[in-house]
């Protein structure tokens, strides 16, 4: 006999619901103070004890809730927030579902005390009392959760040890901070601050909370980006690839201020970082991006992290390329500086004087620098070794008043790193680094304007596939013919891979369609053998630079520098490491000690 049907009551419905928003304490702070910051609040206080398990209290300076909301605020589906389906189509706010209080109330013992502007008086309902009682509170709204999990053992179980649950309630609420940089927060465990910050206004001020929160490295290795088309707009923080990190722990990316981990935002990101980042290594950024709600879906999972782009590809494209282009403009700076017409006569100033380095004097540096002024100004070409395939041809400015971005060689040490001097000091190079990017950015401007040479394979390569991505297949044949890829239909559920990409013709062909078909299905696009290829250039590329202890004349070193110059992502090579660095007559002083 079946069983049978019958209505589930209030208590069990809202701990069904629990399951799905409250994961563990740091879910709570999320959720609390999500509601904190959509009553308007600037300051919002979180306290916390035993990492939350024992207490959390959320209290903020908000708008508060009416005496005669409290109790509604926490039975389900009740919120101030949406209420119909165009409202639900175009949400503004962090809440709408109406869950997460009476969720956290159905597993914890809740209070809520709030104080609405209006109003005269603050008021309580919780646990202790049901109908709405008189309280002493400021303007605005407190929520105390005690005993999580206290009627839920089993979920209980799961808890980590304190100090991890207090890890991620910590981390939370740094990602709310760093979100939301008019607000300020104060975080205490224990009774202990741990942190707290103001608000703060402008790009300026902004850049000071991401330095408090996430350390200095952050802020001085980023590069800010703002960057609006069609009808979206990226701005933040993208550290530079030789601040890469070992795990993913230093990403942050906002939709419309909400906070989101998301695939198709995640391979848009990683295919910009494609061939500036060591295997292995992560990127660190700080990403808002912002759109009409129309066009994003935040209503798909309880507990928000997820959203879903109408569209998709366009939103992954727009995020790629501004990215993408970001990081090919690092390089030198494209200004040139002017040499002082006159030598400065004299002992060279003190640090605390001096703003600029002292220009060198007939018979100074003889050892290092011939002192031919033609250098200067004529048109240098340097020939790289014939292994490298191509020439490489330079010109510095003609104007002998003008300095280069990255100066002028001086020497070359143990045929390893070049020595230039600029306006702001001394510039040392890796050389074979530094020309295997140039290399390899040629090779690939070479292998985009060419176009990708398909080859035929002598055997037709079978592969079975589901219905489905057979279907696909036959649908984004273009797309696969673009990529020099030739795929057929030869069955209902089968694929035959008739040629593949010149550069790739001894590739597992198979492999090559999965990947390929697996992001399309995933993210509406591939870019699996452009980035083949372009570790096929790679090699190439750091095959044909030129090597270690290969002695360059002044002609040629120069000639590299200017290369370095005009070549995007010149900062990185194809691994990820630096390709020069630039010390600072001010890093030098320190070196030596001088002006102490």
């Amino acid at each position: 006999m079946p069983n049978r049907i019958q209505a589930l009551p209030p208590q069990l419905i809202n701990q069904i619901a629990a399951g799905e928003v409250v994961e563990r304490p740091a879910s709570v702070v999320k959720e609390l103070v999500e509601n904190s910051l959509d009553a308007g609040a600037n300051q919002i206080h979180i306290e916390v004890q035993q990492g939350g398990v024992k207490r959390i209290r959320v209290t903020d300076n908000g708008c508060g809730l009416y005496r005669d909301d409290l109790a509604l605020a926490l039975s389900r589906h009740a919120t101030s927030k949406v209420a119909s389906l165009a409202d639900l189509e175009r949400i503004n706010s962090m809440g709408f579902r109406g869950e997460a209080l009476p969720s956290i109330a159905s597993i914890s013992r809740l209070t809520l005390t709030s104080h609405e502007q209006e109003a005269e008086l603050a008021w309580r309902v919780g646990s202790d009392c049901d109908a709405p009682c008189p309280a002493a509170h400021p303007v605005g709204t407190t929520v105390e959760v005690s005993d999580l999990f206290y009627n839920t053992p089993a979920r209980r179980k799961f808890l980590k040890t304190e100090k991890t649950e207090f890890s991620h309630v910590e981390q939370m609420v740094r990602r709310l901070a760093v979100a939301r940089s008019d607000v300020g927060f104060l975080l205490q465990h224990n009774g202990r601050q741990i942190f707290t910050v103001k608000p703060v206004t402008g790009v300026q001020g902004h850049a000071q909370r991401l330095s408090g929160l996430l350390g200095d490295g952050f802020v001085e290795q980023a590069l800010r980006l703002e960057h609006a088309a069609v009808d979206l707009k990226l701005s933040g923080w993208v550290a530079r690839p030789t601040f890469s990190r070992s795990q993913a722990d230093m990403q942050y990316f906002f939709v419309n201020g909400r906070m989101v981990r998301d695939k198709l935002v995640t391979h848009a990101v990683r295919q910009a970082f494609q061939d500036v980042l060591y295997q292995g290594r992560h990127p660190a950024y700080v990403l808002f991006l912002e759109l009409d709600p129309v066009l994003v879906d935040v209503n798909v999972h309880p507990t928000k992290h997820e959203v879903r782009f109408r569209e998709s590809r366009l939103t992954h494209d727009f995020i790629f390329r501004t990215l993408h282009q970001i990081l090919a403009e690092e390089r030198p700076q494209t200004e040139s500086i002017e040499i002082p017409t006159e030598p400065v006569v004299g002992a060279p100033p003190t640090p605390s004087t001096r703003s600029e380095p002292m220009p060198y004097q007939p018979g100074m540096d003889l050892q290092v620098r011939e002192n031919k002024p033609a250098a200067y100004r004529a048109a240098m070409t340097w020939q790289q070794p014939s292994s490298a395939g191509a020439a490489s041809v330079a010109a510095i400015s003609e104007e002998p008043e003008q300095i280069p971005p990255l100066g002028f060689a001086i020497a070359q040490l143990h045929g390893v790193y070049i020595l230039a001097e600029n306006q702001a000091g001394l510039v040392v190079v890796d050389m074979h680094a530094a020309h295997e990017r140039i290399v390899y950015e040629r090779f690939k401007q070479a292998c985009a304007a060419d176009g990708i040479t398909s080859q035929p394979l002598l055997t037709p390569v079978s592969v079975a596939v589901s219905a489905r991505e057979a279907d696909l297949a036959e649908q984004r044949q273009a797309d696969f013919e673009r990529l020099g890829m030739t795929v057929d239909r030869i069955d209902e559920q089968a694929l035959a891979v008739r040629a593949l990409p010149a550069l790739l013709r001894d590739s597992d062909a198979e492999k090559l369609l999965r990947d390929v078909l697996s992001d399309l299905v995933i993210y509406g696009d591939s870019d699996r053998l452009n980035e083949s290829i372009n570790a096929v250039l790679a090699t190439l590329a750091c095959h044909g630079s030129v090597r270690a202890n290969r002695r360059l004349n002044r002609d040629e070193m120069d000639a590299l520098l200017r290369d370095i110059e005009r070549t995007e992502r010149s900062g990185q090579c194809n691994h990820g490491r630096p390709t020069w660095m630039q010390l600072s007559l001010q890093d030098l002083d320190k070196l030596f000690l001088r002006g102490r």
